[in-house]
Order: C-alpha cells, then sequence, then structure tokens
C-alpha cells in the first residue's frame, strides 16, 4: 500500500483563470484508479501536470517520491486521441515500437525480441493483423488500441490513461478493462480517465472525484456513494436522479455499443 502518486496542494490555471485548486491526494501502489467527474472538472490538465506536461501553479506532484523527470522510464503515458497528430508517417508496428524507444540507445536499432514484444502487445489489443497499416489509415477507435499496445510495450509500473475508450467498441472495451485488471493484479498501478459509471463500478477499486477541486479519493466502498458523486456532478439534476436511482437497484447506467 506505499503510495506511487503523491499530489500536494496543486493548483493549475490557464490565463489566470484556476482549473484545478488544492488538490490533495494519495494512491497507494497496485490499485486500478479511477477518475471520475463531469466535463470541464480538470481531469485531464491533473494527467497532464502529473505528467510533467503542464507546469502547476502551485503545489506538487512526487511519483514513487521523485520528480516525474526522474523516473519516465517507470512510467507510460496514453493521451486522448484528439491530442495526437494522427498523420504523421508511422505504421501500426512503428507506434508500438515507440514504446520501447527511450529504453534503447541512439544508435541501435530494435531487435527481434523487441518486435516481437510489440507483437504482443498489437494482439493483446487485437491490432496485430494491422502492423504494416498506415496509422492515418485506422479508424478512432483503432488507433486509440494502438496507443494502448505502445504503452504496453514500455512495461511501466504506473500507467496514466486520457479516456484511452473514447471510440472505442463496449466489446473491445470489456476486453481491454479486463487486461487492466490483470495487469493490476500483477502489481502494476493505473490511473484512468473514465466516464462510464457502470464499468468504473465493475472494474475499478479506488477513485479520485475531481470538479476542479478533489471531492474524495479513496477506496471504491469508501467514496463511490450516492451523496458523493452527486457532490461531484454538482447541478446536473438529471444525471444525478439517474445515478441515485440506478445506485439504489445496484446497476448503474452504461454506455451505448
Amino acid at each position: 500500500m506505499k503510495e506511487i502518486l503523491e499530489i500536494h496542494d496543486l493548483t493549475v490555471a490557464y490565463d489566470k483563470k484556476p482549473v484545478l485548486w488544492n488538490v490533495d491526494f494519495d494512491i497507494p501502489g497496485g490499485k486500478m484508479v479511477g477518475i471520475i467527474g463531469p466535463n470541464g472538472a480538470g481531469k485531464s490538465t491533473l494527467i497532464k501536470t502529473i505528467m510533467g506536461l503542464i507546469e502547476p501553479d502551485g503545489g506538487y506532484v512526487k511519483i514513487f517520491g521523485k520528480e516525474v523527470d526522474a523516473v519516465r522510464e517507470r512510467i507510460a503515458y496514453v493521451p486522448q486521441r484528439e491530442s495526437v497528430d494522427w498523420d504523421f508517417p508511422a505504421s501500426v508496428m512503428d507506434v508500438a515500437l515507440m514504446g520501447l524507444y527511450d529504453k534503447k540507445r541512439w544508435f541501435q536499432r530494435y531487435s527481434k525480441a523487441d518486435k516481437q514484444k510489440a507483437k504482443e502487445c498489437l494482439d493483446k489489443v487485437g491490432m496485430l493483423a494491422y502492423a504494416k497499416r498506415q496509422i492515418s489509415q485506422l479508424s478512432g477507435g483503432q488507433q486509440q488500441r494502438v496507443f494502448l499496445a505502445r504503452a504496453l510495450a514500455r512495461d511501466a509500473d504506473f500507467y496514466l490513461m486520457d479516456e484511452p475508450f473514447a471510440g472505442v467498441d463496449a466489446s473491445t472495451e470489456t476486453s481491454i478493462l479486463e487486461l487492466l485488471q490483470n495487469m493490476r493484479n500483477a502489481g502494476k498501478t493505473l490511473l484512468i480517465v473514465h466516464h462510464d459509471l457502470q464499468t468504473a463500478n465493475r472494474y475499478f477499486d479506488w477513485f479520485v472525484l475531481l470538479n476542479r477541486h478533489l471531492v474524495a479519493c479513496g477506496a471504491k466502498e469508501d467514496v463511490f456513494t450516492e451523496e458523493k458523486i452527486q457532490e461531484t456532478y454538482g447541478s446536473r439534476i438529471s444525471l444525478i436522479e439517474e445515478i441515485s436511482e440506478a445506485l439504489s437497484k445496484k446497476q448503474l447506467p452504461t454506455r451505448e455499443n
């Protein structure tokens, strides 16, 4: 249960307008953690700040007790699909191999073992058959699966994923969530921005409830409650009523296929 991630008094602002303020929580190792909150809650900003892509206006982030630059080899990141230049001339195999890039020296070529590792990761997300295809020729869901394969290829200790299931069909999402659960069971720690409350309830065991400030962070049985979810989503009454009814029936709303 040693803390993998420590965030203390984190404040982030765009054009002097706070997006996150006074966010303070720890994440223990070996957990599958869902970041849950409404649109505009600062979920992506939180992930990017943890990765060092955004400089905070206050507070700090520590991973494995160190600054992120000191432990990048132990971290894998899946960005939002919209933030990637999908016209970049690379094949599916090229992208998967990028997960091994900083483990290679500049003058080294990828070995047969590296390529086999990349193939195995593509196979896990159902994209091995597309290995030679250009990423620009893929659908949105397929592109997202390729980036998941790239993250898997890193064989990291800590995975950060920003809406990794956007554009992915429900059956593929389920198979990948089960894969991520197996990674968690093997001691990996995963921090995932996620929107579907039913799959969150089924697969995640720890939650960060966020709406510009931290609403709650902790084990599912402690924080994934009607009261805390209502506090997280604020005045969105129709959504809250739907969630409340679903919680009372122990059946959360699911996304469409």
